[in-house]
């Protein structure tokens, strides 16, 4: 089979979309099918065999941190020069929008998958009014496809409560050899607290942006000297964000990959998640597998991963306190212990093995809808000529 992956981000950023897209085309390149990926043109043109075809970026003015490609015909010559048996788009809201409008005039089968909740964002952007217009926008875009995937059971329950149609979850995965306690390094905890090892150390990790929530992390720094919190990743609200926690604990790292990111996870006594923004999180399980506890606010995708005293610690949203106090929970030794055992075990149920196998699987189910829907579609023409 023939796969064209549109998408709105891919290498060389980095974050949970790019991360699941690289595992699905390694498994599907394994399995002998074509994979080319249309993405914004960031200079890479291969990734495990599979062709990439950059298409014109641009720097946007609503968010000058990353270049996306805007909707453009190029979409349309490169479908046609490739010809693909399926189109799948990822995320589909700038350059996605020609994905999802060629393959459905050229007539190709269609899925598409919902990763970033953009209507929650349009809140931290203080952009009320717009919500229930990014409600149709994404709706109309996604019921062109034939099938939808999002990443979590409580994302699926909203799209279908929004009316998008045959949503299905795409299940996580984590890297479980690549993160894993054994990168522990008294080095690379040296330096994500700031030269104070024995301090109990909070790391977070993803894109500092708005949305995160990261200055609900603050408090805790103020409420307790021996706390030391490192902040892992770059976004548009970094410099904001050095300027609001000047003074209390914290280290900025910027980007960490590879071995130092597996480090980074290993080194730390907890994870700090304040978003309930998430589709998913991907990093909750990349913790995990580091043997972390995850410290999380209560949303729906972050209790499906995290279960309160065995995995991790909840706290209730926006409640200071809340989040104090699950941090407070970290000193009973015998629970620390038991949080760290429990997360790398759960961890190690979720290779990309089954969601790279699934998502083959609703290749197949894509195609086997548009055969149907064909037919049906070339026995009401014949019937209306009777």
């Amino acid at each position: 089979m023939k796969i064209a992956i549109i998408t709105e981000t891919f290498l060389p950023s980095t974050d949970g979309v790019v991360t699941r897209l690289k595992e699905a085309i390694r498994y599907l390149r394994q399995q002998d099918h074509e994979v080319v990926v249309i993405a914004p043109d960031l200079g890479v043109t291969e990734y495990e065999g599979a062709i990439v075809e950059g298409v014109k970026a641009t720097t946007m003015p609503f968010y000058r941190y990353k270049q996306f490609s805007l909707p453009q015909k190029k979409v349309k010559t490169l479908l046609e020069k490739h010809d693909p048996d399926l189109v799948h788009v990822v995320n589909p809201a700038i350059v996605g929008v020609s994905g999802v409008y060629y393959a459905d005039k050229m007539g190709y089968p269609l899925i598409a998958s919902y990763h970033t909740h953009v209507p929650k964002y349009f809140e931290y952007y203080k952009l009320y009014p717009l919500i229930p217009a990014c409600w149709w926008y994404f709706r109309k875009l996604h019921n062109y496809a034939h099938l939808n995937l999002c990443t979590s059971k409580a994302t699926q329950k909203e799209l279908n409560a929004k009316k998008f149609h045959n949503v299905h979850v795409w299940d996580r995965g984590v890297a479980i050899d690549h993160y894993h306690p054994r990168h522990r390094s008294e080095k690379m905890r040296e330096r994500l607290s700031g030269g104070e090892p024995n301090n109990k150390l909070l790391v977070f990790v993803g894109r500092l942006a708005a949305e995160k929530e990261i200055d609900k992390i603050k408090p805790l720094l103020e409420q307790r000297e021996d706390l030391s919190l490192a902040i892992v990743g770059d976004g548009p609200e970094k410099e904001s964000l050095e300027k609001s926690f000047a003074g209390t604990k914290t280290t900025f790292t910027g980007l960490l990959h590879g071995e130092e990111l597996a480090q980074a996870f290993a080194s730390s006594d907890a994870l700090i998640f304040p978003s309930i923004t998430e589709t998913l999180g991907l990093v909750i399980l990349e913790a995990m597998a580091s043997g972390l506890p995850v410290i999380a606010a209560k949303s729906g995708p972050t209790m499906e991963q995290v279960e309160d005293g065995k995995t991790g610690l909840l706290f209730e949203n926006e409640n200071t306190d809340s989040m104090i106090s699950a941090i407070n929970r970290l000193e009973n030794k015998e629970l620390y212990e038991k949080l760290c055992y429990n997360a790398r075990i759960e961890a190690e149920k979720f290779s990309w093995q089954k969601p790279s196998e699934q998502i083959l699987e609703f290749y197949y189910q894509t195609l086997k809808i548009y055969q149907e829907s064909s037919s049906k579609s070339a026995k009401s023409r014949l019937k209306a000529t009777e």
